[in-house]
């Protein structure tokens, strides 16, 4: 069964927090001092690790319970190692990093199952975890919130990702193609929130973005590198649950559900400390996001 998080308790929550924000605080102090039951462990095989030229690597969080057959797609052909070897073949100013088989010709590994439009969005009737609300309005959502950990938009009946800066959505073709998860992209600017709905969106870098925000942009239409400039080679593409316990990333997001989240999301919209002298009195879905550490 769905359980929402009523506006009024939240906004109680909100209010309650304020009390212990004297003197004023910051959404990063709060995360610094949030105690250890306001986290959730992530789990190894939701983990994306991806290395590219000079041994960087990135960590992308993937999202099962919002689009399950294209991360059932990733995983497959990350641990049939099919990335190893492709490249980063788009850089968008202001927009998006894409990556995958420059190509278009590398064979498919087997076990990949077909997608469709009706996987960019999750009927709430599905959804049976608990929904915390952000009671503030949103311009491309009748209603957006928290549910196990990630941002939502919603309607009467269905929920979806947004597309927020860190996203990781998949590329495709016009449609009806949907795209099987082989090409990826993350965005790199201003939330382009007009894709919602209308393409995947799998989950979200949650290390080192750095990498893939500060890359050369390719001149090409769209960002694509053209022939005669360097495409970024991807060394290899793994789950972490496929590598040895020491090489393991650990990561933990905060409880949407808590009381840390609560005084976070309150200061996020009401920003009143040494440096903001005119609090907002508000925040979008993708100006808030969930916080996201290592694991001790």
């Amino acid at each position: 069964m769905i359980r929402f998080f009523a506006p009024a308790l939240l906004a109680t929550l909100l209010a309650s927090t304020a009390i212990a924000a004297d003197p004023p605080t910051t959404p990063a102090a709060v995360v610094s001092a949030a105690p250890a039951d306001a986290w959730r462990a992530i789990a190894p095989e939701d983990l994306l690790v991806m290395t590219i030229e000079g041994g960087k690597h990135v960590v992308i969080q993937l999202a099962p319970a919002f689009a399950p057959r294209h991360v059932g797609n990733i995983r497959t052909l990350a641990r049939a190692h099919w990335w190893d070897g492709t490249s980063i073949n788009r850089v968008q100013d202001n927009y998006v990093t894409q990556w995958g088989d420059a190509t278009e010709k590398k064979p498919m590994p087997t076990g990949l199952v077909p997608t469709s439009a009706a996987d960019y969005v999750r009927s709430l009737a599905n959804v049976r975890l608990a929904i915390t609300p952000l009671s503030l309005p949103d311009a491309y959502a009748p209603a957006t919130g928290y549910v196990d950990g990630w941002p939502m938009a919603m309607n009467g009946d269905a929920a979806w990702l947004p597309h927020c800066y860190g996203s990781v959505g998949v590329g495709r073709n016009l449609s009806p193609d949907a795209g099987t998860g082989a090409e990826l992209y993350t965005v790199i600017g201003h939330a382009p929130r007009q894709l919602d709905r209308n393409i995947a969106v799998v989950g979200r870098v949650i290390e080192g973005m750095a990498h893939l925000s500060s890359l050369p942009r390719g001149s090409g239409e769209l960002g694509f590198y053209t022939a005669t400039e360097r495409k970024i080679p991807i060394l290899s593409v793994r789950l972490a649950s496929d590598l040895t316990p020491a090489e393991q990333p650990r990561f933990e997001a905060m409880d949407v559900a808590s009381s840390s989240f609560a005084a976070y999301l309150r200061l996020r919209a009401n920003r009143k400390d040494d440096f903001y002298d005119l609090p907002a009195g508000g925040v979008d879905i993708c100006n808030a996001p969930v916080p996201v550490r290592p694991a001790a």
